[in-house]
């Protein structure tokens, strides 16, 4: 069933990427998250209240370190989906599993350890060559920032999610994690919306038109409902599942890219992009085989 529910999540997350590259003609950014923030929470806490769900937690803290992690990476992910082909964006978002082996082998060498994982090098090396050649275009463009936006992103969505693991083993449904992280994007959105330079025309509101409107309830509503998907797979399903899986939505990012945009890439970008996807996997089961077999050692003694 995780299967299903990550699957789902990653066609409702590629979805929303599009109508927030589509929205970014109308909108700042930081109108961009509050609404998602905003339409987010609404939907949310009519679910709750039918659900019977409560907000009271006893985890308020690790909500909020979740929050903030979460919509610095949610802002930046949006930022480059403005700026790069979607799924350029998308693919550099996803490469989680190669910060997480950068900084296992970074804490190896700090700890003093002579023998370092040669498999996570040469993930990391692989990974390394697929960015550059992926990131080719953009750089002939002067799109650089936005390919830096992405890449970050991708290194502050690694920590959220261990940290929705956390809060899903403490006994956090899906729900109030969900709520309490669009609670955050919504202080954000209004926050950045009212800085000097939050908007690119200095407006730091913009009217509504019938097709922002539309696409900025889409966001709301599809963002949320990929939100739960995604809490819930990784709190029901099996690590190695989960994170290979939601790599689909590079392949939905593709598609979307390719029948709205017209997108069309070299075949340097390709291979960039398969690269990278082949560099997170090795690297996602590495960690996870690595992990299990620690368990076991604790566990045997």
């Amino acid at each position: 069933m995780a299967a299903l529910w990550i699957l789902l999540a990653s066609f409702l997350f590629s979805l929303m990427g599009a109508a927030v590259k589509l929205a970014s003609n109308e909108y700042s950014v930081a109108e961009i998250v509050f609404y998602r923030g905003l339409v987010g929470i609404i939907l949310l806490y009519f679910f709750i209240r039918h659900q019977g769900g409560k907000l009271r937690t006893e985890h308020l803290g690790g909500h909020l370190w979740r929050g903030a992690i979460g919509v610095v990476s949610l802002w930046m992910w949006f930022y480059a989906a403005t700026k790069l082909p979607l799924a350029t964006a998308v693919t550099l978002n996803y490469m989680s599993p190669i910060w997480t082996a950068v900084a296992m082998i970074g804490l190896a060498w700090w700890q003093g350890k002579e023998r370092i994982a040669l498999p996570l090098l040469a993930a990391i090396a692989v990974s390394f060559g697929g960015v550059m050649l992926a990131l080719r275009p953009a750089f002939e463009a002067q799109q650089w920032f936005g390919a830096l936006m992405a890449l970050v992103s991708g290194m502050l969505a690694a920590i959220a999610y261990t940290m929705v693991r956390r809060l899903s083993r403490a006994g956090e449904p899906e729900y109030r994690v969900v709520f309490y992280f669009l609670a955050v994007n919504i202080a954000a959105g209004v926050a950045g919306s009212l800085l000097p330079g939050g908007s690119p025309d200095g407006a730091p509101w913009h009217a509504h038109s019938p097709r922002g409107a539309a696409l900025l309830l889409f966001i709301g509503a599809s963002g949320v409902f990929a939100q739960m998907a995604l809490t819930r797979a990784w709190r029901t399903g099996k690590v190695l599942v989960v994170a290979n899986l939601q790599y689909t939505g590079i392949v939905f990012s593709s598609v979307w890219g390719i029948l709205i945009w017209h997108d069309v890439f070299d075949w340097h970008v390709w291979l960039g992009m398969v690269l990278i996807l082949a560099s997170s996997l090795a690297a996602t089961f590495y960690n996870t085989v690595t992990e299990k077999r620690a368990a076991a050692a604790r566990a045997d003694t």
